[in-house]
């Protein structure tokens, strides 16, 4: 068996071990990027090495396997690469004032840290300051936002324990603030970071977007709630561009074909589908809402994009335009 062969069925025994439910076929496809025979094979490769392997069936009748807890996996060496990724990944965290979990990944890089030989911890600490140099994040400009570790803490309590939580919001505009009963249901992290959450007695089975950085108080009440099963945050937060909720419109923006080549570089939303076009442009269509954020966007690439759908943005891009230069059907607009 190749390396890089016996590399993945390692990691795809690390992971059926790591696995309550177990992996199946359509799992490893996705994991590991590989067809569905290929996805057999490793499955059948991991079968060999470790027999203790069980199979299951799961509730849409789906057979999983997974390596019970007492089953030993080698998991290799630890490379100082895998603990600065940690650490960078900490760092990025408590610039975004996201503590509780930086400091989960600070001590879980400590505690690898120490696994490691003598040697590789001296290398360690400049390999980590090296990776936060190049990746920009050591000293990051720039607000963020303000957020109590003790607000964080008792949300996601009530979310594994399915109780609704009343709240003290401080309303952006006013500055006053009301309460809220809740019934939470994750978060949405990114430049601000926000509670999703529905609020029963004021707009039944409507998720809503609550700033965290707005939240003075919050308590779990003893009033437990039933999650709606069809919900989903992945699918709630692909309705926006970023994190404004609004009606999903069918978006539509051409590129020059000097920017086209940076513009394939980007994942401008999930459900994205790239057009490359006769003269060398590229047109990229989606369909979300929170035409403002993807007006903020569009205004980096300058004259390189051209907005050809829907007329609300094309109108946000017109008065954006009276600070830097835009095309804005098929004509250069500025002030």
């Amino acid at each position: 068996m190749r390396y890089a062969n016996a590399d993945q069925v390692m990691h795809l025994a690390l992971e059926m071990q790591g696995s309550r439910l177990g992996l199946s076929l359509a799992d490893i496809e996705d994991k590991f990027r590989v067809s569905r025979s290929t996805a057999r094979r490793m499955r059948d490769a991991v079968a060999r090495l470790y027999p203790q392997i069980e199979k299951r069936i799961d509730d849409e009748q789906r057979p999983r396997w997974r390596i019970p807890a007492g089953g030993t996996v080698t998991p290799g060496a630890i490379s100082a690469e895998e603990i600065a990724d940690l650490e960078a990944t900490a760092r990025l965290l408590r610039q975004h004032n996201l503590r509780r979990r930086a400091s989960s990944l600070e001590a879980l890089a400590a505690k690898l840290r120490a696994a490691l030989p003598s040697k590789a911890q001296l290398q360690l600490e400049p390999d980590v300051e090296a990776l936060l140099q190049a990746e920009g994040l050591a000293m990051r400009p720039g607000p963020r936002p303000l957020i109590r570790t003790d607000v964080i803490d008792t949300i996601r309590l009530a979310i594994k324990q399915g109780r609704m939580i009343y709240l003290a919001y401080r309303s952006r505009g006013s500055g006053r603030a009301s309460g809220r009963m809740l019934e939470p249901y994750g978060f949405l992290l990114g430049n601000r970071h926000y509670l999703v959450g529905m609020a029963p007695d004021r707009h039944p089975g409507d998720a809503r977007l609550f700033a965290l950085s707005n939240i003075g108080k919050v308590k779990v009440l003893d009033r437990p709630f039933q999650r709606d099963p069809d919900f989903s945050l992945e699918q709630f937060a692909r309705r926006a561009f970023g994190v404004f909720q609004e009606e999903p419109r069918d978006i539509a923006w051409r590129f020059t074909p000097e920017a086209a080549a940076a513009a394939r570089e980007y994942l401008f939303h999930p459900t994205q589908a790239l057009e490359p076009q006769p003269d060398g442009s590229l047109v990229v269509r989606f369909r979300a809402g929170g035409l403002l954020e993807m007006c903020w966007h569009l205004y980096s690439w300058g004259a390189s994009v051209e907005v050809l759908a829907p007329p609300e943005l094309k109108q946000l891009m017109k008065g954006a335009a009276r600070h830097r230069r835009f095309v804005v059907d098929g004509a250069a607009v500025s002030s």
